[in-house]
């Protein structure tokens, strides 16, 4: 058993959340009720908020007693970040992301009620070719960490880290953050695949993660019910 692993009192099956990356609001409603009761954790994203029905969608999934992530990493000044926290943490969602300095995250955290704000570190589609690109001259590692021990400081709840950084992050830091980690390939990645910094489910938590965001390799799968079965019995063999 990894020193790393998540010691926080997560339901198992919380630990997997299932990206609902689709078109619209009712194909979202019908991958949901296709995986049943093996998934009880969803994040809900740009595409969704852009397609209409967003709030709707949410108030649903929590009526079913799902937990709702919602993911649209807010960047902006810092008192319209704190309004748009505030209005949300009535919502009934578990997670919000944040994209900013660290004024913004202080701006978060200081009315967000129940609501667990995360903050994005790097986004896993970005690379080292990505960030020169962006204008920083730091390392991915570098980067992840500053931008986590900014969001300790600030008070938010947790970030949303690659795989592959995790364990620098909890080696210098603990268990005190949440650690959300997407861009998990349960199979060996295909090059079409945006996401390049990617680790498989086991390595996740073994890595520090104390939940994982799964998309594609449920959703497109031939049975997104057996492969959503199939991750949450790897995570259950990982923390038994």
């Amino acid at each position: 058993m990894s020193d790393l692993l998540s010691d926080k009192p997560i339901p198992v099956r919380d630990r997997l959340i299932v990206a609902l990356d689709v078109a619209e609001a009712t194909a979202a409603r019908a991958l949901v009720s296709q995986l049943g009761d093996t998934v009880s954790f969803y994040k809900i994203g740009l595409e969704l908020f852009m397609a209409g029905g967003y709030f709707e969608l949410l108030d649903w999934l929590t009526a079913r007693n799902k937990k709702v992530f919602v993911d649209l990493k807010f960047f902006d000044v810092p008192e319209t970040v704190r309004s748009a926290v505030r209005a949300l943490s009535g919502s009934g969602a578990t997670f919000a992301t944040i994209h900013g300095n660290q004024a913004m995250m202080d701006a978060a955290a200081r009315d967000k009620g129940s609501l667990k704000i995360l903050a994005v570190t790097v986004l896993t589609s970005l690379d080292r070719g990505d960030l020169d690109d962006l204008g920083f001259t730091c390392d991915v590692e570098k980067l992840v960490l500053s931008r986590a021990r900014r969001a300790l400081e600030t008070g938010v709840d947790g970030i949303v880290s690659s795989g592959l950084e995790a364990p620098l992050i909890r080696r210098e830091l603990g268990q005190k953050l949440l650690v959300v980690t997407p861009g998990i390939r349960p199979v060996e990645n295909k090059p079409v695949d945006d996401q390049k910094r990617t680790v498989d489910v086991a390595q996740a938590f073994y890595n520090g993660a104390d939940y994982i965001v799964v998309g594609r390799p449920i959703r497109q799968a031939d049975d997104p019910r057996a492969a959503a079965e199939a991750v949450q019995a790897t995570i259950t063999g990982v923390f038994s």
